[in-house]
């Protein structure tokens, strides 16, 4: 359980997590869990993105399942018809309670987070040497914060709140400082960079050939 009462000093923001544990996924249980959230099968989310016949649902198995990995474009067209953001369904391979930890570990060499006590229960809390990252996050983390409470209070419903998850950060309106640019941008960049690359290489044997 991700949550609960635990405070520390100096607004630092804490994660506190229950005995139980929670749910993690990888890539296949997060395309499950979104299409059985939107109400498809696997044979009417293969046939929308464009698999004809007995392969629609037999390639959806077989993704949902991790015998294939989709491709990046294909996870853009999956992302859109299933109404989340790319970031909901490409989230880290934390499928087990150790690869969750070890994206823990990962997160505390690129981002600071650190593992701590509060009132007698485990935390991760942010490092607020590093200001960049502290600001940032701390700003993220509340406002995640403040779209829970309203849950709680009967505010927001449980689809407002996970449509508010799962988009992120399309509908957050907490904040404005935060520019997230579109897939379809770093998509250029590459291309671009990839024609510069072939170019120089073409550059290169030209001289050769000199």
């Amino acid at each position: 359980m991700i949550g609960g009462n635990a405070s520390a000093p100096a607004r630092a923001v804490a994660f506190s997590f229950g005995k139980q544990g929670g749910i993690t996924m990888a890539i296949g249980q997060r395309i499950r869990f979104f299409r059985n959230r939107k109400g498809m099968t696997q044979k009417y989310l293969g046939e929308i993105l464009g698999f004809v016949g007995k392969t629609s649902d037999v390639r959806m198995a077989q993704y949902e399942s991790e015998a294939r990995v989709p491709k990046q474009e294909l996870v853009k067209n999956m992302a859109h018809f299933l109404d989340v953001s790319t970031h909901a369904l490409t989230v880290p391979d934390i499928d087990t309670y150790i690869g969750l930890m070890h994206t823990f570990f990962a997160l505390e060499d690129m981002y600071g987070l650190k593992i701590d006590e509060v009132d007698g229960e485990v935390c991760l809390r942010l490092d607020k040497s590093d200001y960049s990252t502290y600001t940032s996050m701390d700003k993220m983390l509340r406002a995640w914060l403040a779209e829970a409470k309203k849950l709680e209070s009967g505010e927001s419903t449980k689809e407002e709140y996970d449509d508010w998850r799962y988009k992120y950060p399309e509908l957050d309106t907490h904040q404005n400082w935060a520019k997230v640019y579109p897939q379809e941008l770093f998509d250029f960049i590459d291309e671009c960079a990839k024609k510069a690359e072939k170019e120089e290489q073409k550059e290169a044997k030209r001289k050769k050939k000199k």
